[in-house]
Formats: structure tokens, sequence, C-alpha cells
């Protein structure tokens, strides 16, 4: 796995277009969220974990981006099963685990530059409204990008806090992730300012061409 957090490989899912995948993550994504059955929902996860195999991304990967989050889950399980009933936090956490995986499996079968390039192809027309289509769509990809880097991030924390017995803690958790990603988003704004990188500029010159 590179730093950026693209896996390089052949399989049909890294080879499908990243305007495809993109798409398909904000469908998804949403239908899991509207259509409210456990039963639909398990299927989805399962369908997940199935492209992450046919990837050739292992499961340990797939759980390393979840094990982070297991106490957020297992507050917002017990939350729901407080304010509604055990099933509907059964639902909720079945929902919010396959969107993190599926954003997470978008990631890691896509180049940067390739989701760069999608998404500003599909926020072309906003160009049209005064916004700058290629800063926008180099917003999201660094958020969806940032996803299994701030897992990353949160495990190697817990880690070095577990060993100093302070696990449990967690503003002694909380404080360093924040820290270590409030520098890494410095860095790469130091980065691209670096390479004079302007979005804008980049776009008329391909238009040019």
């Amino acid at each position: 796995m590179s730093l950026s957090g693209h896996e390089h490989g052949s399989s049909f899912v890294h080879r499908a277009s990243p305007g495809f995948k993109i798409i398909s993550l904000v469908i998804l994504g949403t239908l899991l969220f509207i259509v409210p059955r456990i039963d639909l929902s398990v299927a989805v996860l399962a369908g997940i974990i199935l492209l992450y195999l046919l990837a050739r991304i292992s499961l340990k990967t797939a759980w390393e981006q979840l094990r982070p989050a297991i106490w957020i889950l297992s507050l917002i399980f017990i939350v729901q099963v407080f304010l509604h009933h055990w099933t509907i936090g059964v639902l909720v956490i079945v929902r919010l685990v396959s969107l993190l995986l599926l954003a997470s499996l978008v990631t890691f079968t896509t180049r940067t530059s390739d989701m760069i390039d999608a998404l500003e192809k599909g926020f072309a027309w906003l160009c049209y409204l005064g916004v700058n289509p290629g800063k926008v769509s180099l917003a999201l990809s660094l958020a969806l990008r940032f996803i299994p880097v701030l897992v990353s991030i949160t495990r190697e924390v817990q880690e070095a806090q577990k060993a100093r017995g302070l696990d449990k803690s967690v503003i002694a958790i909380a404080v360093p992730v924040i820290v270590r990603t409030l520098k890494m988003a410095d860095d790469i704004s130091a980065a691209i300012d670096a390479r004079s990188y302007d979005p804008g500029f980049e776009r008329k010159k391909s238009i040019s061409k």
C-alpha cells in the first residue's frame, strides 16, 4: 500500500472508471440511508466485502479501516438502543460500516490524479456559477483520500497510547489525532503551494489543447 492510500492492482475494481466508482459511492450511500431494511443493508455490506476480495485487498485491511472507529460505533449503537430499539442500532451500524468500507475501497483502487480528473469533469457545470470546479474536485478527492489515512493515524495513536496505559482515555487519543491531522493538512497545503498548483490554470490549459 502506498502512502497515498492507493493499492496497485489489475482487478476490474481497479480498472473501473473513477467517475463510475464515485457515482456508485454517492448513490449506494444515499440508498443505504433511505431504505430502512436490515436485510438489504447486510446484503450491501456483504457485497462490499466481496468487492474487497475481488480487488485482492485483504479483509485485514478492511478491518483496519474499522478498528479505530469501533468505540464510536459502539457509542452510536448504545444511543440508538436507548432512544429506539436494538434493531435500529444494528441498522445504523451496518449503514455506517458499509459507507466507510466503500469509501475506503474507492480510495484504495483509484489514483488521486484520476479521482481529481473525474470529479472536475463532473463539476464542470459549476464554472457557469462562478465556482472553480478544479478546487471543488481537489477538496473532495482529498476528503475521500483522508479516510484511510485518518484511520491509520488513529490506529497508530491508539497503539502508542495503549503502550503508555492511556488507551481508555478519549482525550489522550483524540488530541494527538487532531494535531497530527492538522499537521498533515498543513504539509499537503505547503506541498501544493510549492508546486504552484492552480486547478483553474490546469483546467484552462487542458481546454486550450
